[in-house]
């Protein structure tokens, strides 16, 4: 009875899991598992390690390599252009360009700092460190505010500033060991302006940021167009970069060094002091004639080898601001053509002789008006009926008497001797955008053409060809291809003539020499009419040959030959009775109410002038013969 009403216990059986029951099965099973997956990584691991050293060892080897060296260039050194007595008009300097890698600069900087206290406390202090020191180094190329703007630069590499002098990039460097330095070269222009039209400009191409991988190149004039013979060939070596950039060079990882093969030099027909006194007089003779313009040539008669060419406008190569508008780059003697005028009256007069038209002394009724076709054709001042030797109509510059002389010759055989002289052909002088000129085809030909072409309208050239034509009468009818390059030099010295001028006889010897003969009355002063063209052109001690030439212009507005735009000319050879220079000058729409706009003549005395003194040309044997031009009643 005392144990009624206790309650009762109750007790929860404890299982002990015994060995081959389920619980222990499942304890084992995931102990296999992961034994099994162990296994299984590590046999992947040596398949992969097997691949790796087996199949891919030399490919990854390979990859490993480029990842820490890359191939450098090594620039050429660009050839000189230099005139035909070894003046330097361009050279090459060795020059430093200043660049900086962000990323590493920045990620190392904490390391700088520790090893080296001095350097500064941050990245700011050392940037604005840096842009102070490399200004100072470099006034007038870069301002402190133009280096800490690059030094932030949200970007990993940067170029600082070019055209270094070595010795102070070596200071910044030094200085500064994060900046990076890379070998260039710049082009100075020691004459300026002189012959920059021919010469042109080369620089670093600006089309692509990293210009180590190239060499100068050229943007104009014989820079451009003998860029290959200039140029050279750049060397390169391997080297060894820091991790993640291949513009850092570990010092002394070069190997593999294959040097640059440097460029040969240019050596031009110019004569320096020939250019610069041809660009002075011819500039100043543009502005007292208040022309819009103006070329002009010196040419030698035998060898067509030029000794000055030149615009009145031109750049400086050394000055970025002068080249800005591209047209200043352009060399108008070679590139515009224009219609000459009657200087163009030289091939007429030549067709005629040679023809046997005419004679010099033959007299021919020159009446003052001729019918061409629907058109009236006047002298430049009026007359009746005159009688003018065929050497009078040449000298005087009589458009009817030039007109009666070609319709003898016919149009035929005139356009013939139009191609002798090569016009509405290129001359092949080797300089940038030379234009052929412009003669219209025969088959395009009206019934007033062959009324304006022998009088020098209606066809065109430039004042290379122009010179050209007179060139040829110079050398007893013998065209010679004008030439400005002379010869090459490769770097061991070996000079490398040019190929021979082409040439072509247009006329003999004796028509030649008659012609030229003819052309001296063009300098002569007389009585009774007598008096050609050009007496301003005449210069004591020789004889001179030379035709003048005026032509209207085509005005832009209403397409029709202006009244008050003209072309100005000059051709004209020194001495006539041995011709050693020819000289070819252009004003484009002078103002002919004034001496130097209404002729040329006096500029070809002065340059006449001076090249008889710079070359002590000798004085003629004999004085110009006084030649009757009109047969007065």
């Amino acid at each position: 009875m005392a144990g009624r009403g206790r309650p009762r216990r109750t007790y929860t059986a404890r299982v002990r899991q015994v060995a081959g029951r389920p619980g222990a099965a499942t304890g084992k099973g995931r102990y296999v598992a992961v034994r099994i997956a162990l296994v299984g990584v590590l046999v992947v691991a040596a398949l992969k390690l097997v691949q790796v050293q087996g199949f891919q060892a030399e490919a990854l080897s390979a990859k490993a390599e480029s990842q820490r060296t890359t191939t450098m260039t090594i620039p050429a050194k660009r050839g000189a252009i230099e005139d035909r007595n070894g003046v330097k008009l361009a050279f090459s300097v060795e020059t430093r360009a200043l660049s900086v890698n962000l990323k590493i600069m920045r990620r190392t900087w904490t390391d700088y700092a520790q090893k080296n206290p001095a350097l500064g406390q941050n990245f700011d202090t050392r940037a604005a460190a840096a842009a102070k020191f490399i200004a100072a180094k470099l006034p007038g190329k870069v301002t402190e505010a133009e280096m800490l703007a690059d030094f932030h630069k949200p970007q990993d590499f940067t170029y600082l500033v070019k055209d270094v002098e070595p010795s102070v990039s070596d200071e910044i460097t030094k200085q500064f060991p994060e900046i990076g330095s890379e070998q260039q070269a710049a082009r100075e222009y020691p004459g300026n302006t002189l012959a920059s039209n021919v010469v042109g400009l080369a620089n670093w191409r600006t089309d692509d940021p990293d210009v180590s991988k190239h060499n100068l190149h050229g943007l104009a004039g014989l820079e451009m167009t003998r860029d290959a013979d200039l140029a050279g060939k750049p060397g390169e070596y391997v080297a060894d970069t820091a991790q993640g950039n291949n513009n850092v060079i570990i010092p002394g990882t070069e190997r593999d060094v294959q040097p640059a093969t440097a460029g040969n030099d240019l050596v031009l027909t110019l004569d320096s002091d020939v250019q610069y006194a041809l660009q002075s007089q011819l500039s100043d003779y543009v502005q007292q004639s208040h022309a819009k313009g103006g070329s002009a040539v010196i040419m030698d008669a035998k060898t067509g080898e030029i000794y000055g060419l030149a615009d009145d406008r031109t750049f400086d190569p050394n000055d970025p601001s002068t080249f800005a508008d591209p047209t200043l780059m352009n060399l108008q003697a070679v590139t515009t053509p224009y219609e000459p005028g009657s200087v163009n009256k030289i091939i007429t007069a030549t067709a005629a002789i040679d023809t046997g038209v005419t004679t010099p002394q033959a007299v021919n009724q020159v009446p003052g008006s001729l019918k061409i076709a629907d058109h009236t054709v006047h002298d430049a001042w009026t007359h009746g009926t005159v009688q003018y030797t065929t050497t009078g109509i040449f000298a005087k510059s009589s458009n009817i008497g030039t007109l009666l002389l070609a319709q003898q010759v016919g149009p035929d055989r005139y356009l013939d001797y139009l191609s002798k002289f090569g016009i509405g052909q290129p001359t092949g002088i080797g300089l940038p955008g030379e234009s052929r000129g412009f003669v219209p085809p025969r088959n395009t030909w009206t019934g007033t053409t062959f009324g304006n072409l022998p009088i020098g309208q209606g066809l065109s050239m430039t004042v290379v060809q122009m010179a050209g034509m007179y060139q040829a009468i110079a050398n007893n009818g013998l065209r010679v291809q004008p030439r400005i390059v002379k010869s090459e030099v490769r770097p061991d010295g070996t000079v490398v003539p040019e190929p021979a001028p082409k040439t072509e006889r247009v006329v003999s010897p004796q028509t030649a020499t008659t012609v030229r003969d003819m052309l001296r009355a063009v300098t002569q002063t007389g009585k009774n009419g007598n008096s050609g063209t050009a007496p301003t052109a005449s210069l004591e001690g020789y004889q001179i040959s030379g035709k003048t030439g005026t032509a209207q212009q085509v005005n832009p507005v209403t397409k029709a030959y202006s009244d008050s735009l003209y072309n100005i000319t000059f051709a004209g050879m020194l001495p006539a009775d041995n011709p050693r220079f020819v000289v070819g000058i252009w004003l484009n729409a002078p103002d002919t109410t004034l001496p130097a706009g209404h002729s040329a003549a006096p500029l070809f005395h002065d340059l006449a002038s001076y090249l008889t003194q710079r070359y002590q040309i000798p004085l003629s044997p004999e004085p110009t013969p006084y030649m009757p031009l009109q047969i007065n009643q």
